[in-house]
């Protein structure tokens, strides 16, 4: 699935959370070995960035990814830094305790560039995370410096060819494009291209915050941008708030099967989210 936007206002604990999915999505995420999402928000710390809106989230609605079925996330997009350091710490412990994976930013370059390995059933798949400069992270990380992982397609592309010798499928899951265009660029699509040239299997985007299709490619799903799944508004510190239209509020379920060597039954589900519960559309 796109974008969890898992925001209160400031002060409140009671804003929405997971328990907020219908039972025909649990059902569904029930039935898959790996369920995935862009966690795009950060917990509260005693300094945040100056950039708004900060897309701050409570330890109730970061607990409520528990038994929703999401086991893997990625911190790659450019709002986990939101509070520095300390957000990022208080966030990724939760993850750690619910034992719920992440990648795609870190304490340093080595953590946000790590891919991360899961197997199912003998069939390996490596989770990599980056954000594109122009969706303006806080930071990217170093040797000695927190942050994400930057996109660079020609150090990817040379990541993707390693570690296809130790597993049978690449994801990519990037944070790019321009917010609430519904199509990609001429630029994404050939980055996308290089990408399951280089041996990526799929392709998860992320950050316009609206769908950007889907695309196959050498037999390789590229969701361009999977829009949001979950959107609560968003806050500013004069009290104004972003909040969301109806496309905005539509998203897509990617699921797909997973062999040895290839993708296969590849299905778009529409999802939408009328600010009070997220259902099959």
């Amino acid at each position: 699935m796109g974008d969890l936007l898992l925001t209160a206002l400031p002060g409140k604990a009671s804003a929405r959370g997971l328990e907020a999915i219908a039972d025909d999505i649990r059902k569904l995420f029930s039935s898959c070995d790996l369920v995935f999402a862009n966690l795009e928000c950060t917990l509260p710390g005693e300094n945040c960035v100056t950039t708004e809106p900060l897309v701050l989230s409570t330890d109730r609605q970061i607990r409520s990814l528990k038994d929703s079925g999401i086991n893997i996330v990625t911190l790659g997009n450019n709002h986990s830094f939101d509070c520095f350091d300390q957000g990022f710490q208080k966030m990724t412990d939760i993850l750690a305790e619910l034992e719920i994976a992440r990648f795609g930013a870190g304490t340093n370059f080595d953590e946000a560039s790590r891919p991360l390995v899961v197997e199912r059933n003998g069939v390996s798949v490596a989770f990599l995370g980056f954000v594109d400069a122009s969706s303006g992270p806080h930071g990217f990380a170093d040797k000695a410096k927190s942050g994400v992982a930057e996109f660079n397609v020609e150090q990817i592309c040379r990541q993707i060819k390693a570690i296809k010798t130790e597993v049978d499928h690449v994801i990519v899951s990037p944070h790019w494009g321009m917010e609430r265009f519904r199509i990609p660029s001429v630029m994404q699509v050939e980055q996308a291209h290089a990408l399951v040239d280089a041996g990526a299997s799929m392709i998860l985007g992320h950050h316009p915050h609206v769908m950007q299709g889907l695309e196959i490619y050498r037999g390789a799903p590229i969701a361009y941008s999977l829009g949001n799944f979950l959107a609560n508004n968003v806050y500013w510190r004069n009290g104004d708030q972003l909040t969301w239209n109806r496309f905005e509020r539509s998203g897509m379920l990617l699921v797909a099967e997973f062999s040895a060597d290839r993708v296969f039954n590849i299905e778009q589900i529409p999802v939408l989210d009328d600010g009070m519960a997220i259902a099959m559309d």
